[in-house]
């Protein structure tokens, strides 16, 4: 033992570290390991614990996820999907009435031109678009004709009692009608004689 604890010397002088010193060091060098090892094991598992309580706080605070339905619009028949949401606010707009996006401008249109009124408009919207499904659908040319006859009858009914009665025909240029025939389409004489004119007529002139 006491071999053991006795300090060699070298020949210089120089103190060689014992054996016992050198396992010390080297024991505490694998202490301090050990202990940096199993402090970051104990890191990683309070960060996947952060991260597991942060999933969980983020999925209770997020808002749940609206179905999206099939609505169909009570005008013209066409469907779309909606949130549940989103029909609600509709049909408090049009008196429990589910339209399109189309249907609502036109109703919107329509509004405007009688003053304001969206009940007269959304019936008014809602008639044309049955009458269109019942005939425009099955039989395309009589709802071209039901068209064509509407626009007379609206052009017919923007003129006066006065205008009415006069005659479209240009055969007649005498009486009532001349103020009415006045007021039409009337032909033009045509631009090419004058054309051809200027041409001939400098022919014509003398050369100076």
């Amino acid at each position: 033992m006491a071999q053991v604890l006795a300090k060699p010397f070298s020949r210089s002088g120089f103190v060689m570290p014992s054996p016992l010193h050198r396992l010390s060091t080297e024991g505490l060098q694998r202490a301090m390991s050990e202990l940096s090892l199993a402090m970051s094991k104990e890191d990683q598992l309070l960060l996947l614990e952060d991260d597991d309580v942060a999933a969980a706080s983020t999925t209770t605070t997020l808002p749940p996820i609206s179905e999206v339905v099939d609505a169909k619009c009570e005008c013209c028949g066409m469907s779309e999907e909606c949130t549940p949401g989103y029909i609600q606010c509709v049909r408090e707009r049009f008196s429990g009435r589910l339209i399109c996006g189309l249907c609502s401008e036109a109703v919107k249109e329509e509004a405007e031109k009688n003053g304001g009124r969206k009940e007269e408009a959304l019936g008014a919207h809602m008639s044309a678009c049955a009458r269109f499904n019942e005939l425009g659908r099955t039989h395309p040319v009589l709802c071209q004709a039901e068209a064509m006859r509407e626009m007379m009858r609206r052009s017919s009914s923007s003129r006066g009692p006065r205008d009415r009665c006069y005659s479209s025909s240009p055969r007649d240029r005498k009486g009532s009608c001349s103020a009415f025939n006045r007021g039409g389409i009337t032909r033009s004489s045509s631009c090419i004689p004058a054309i051809t004119k200027e041409p001939f007529m400098s022919e014509q002139l003398p050369r100076k």
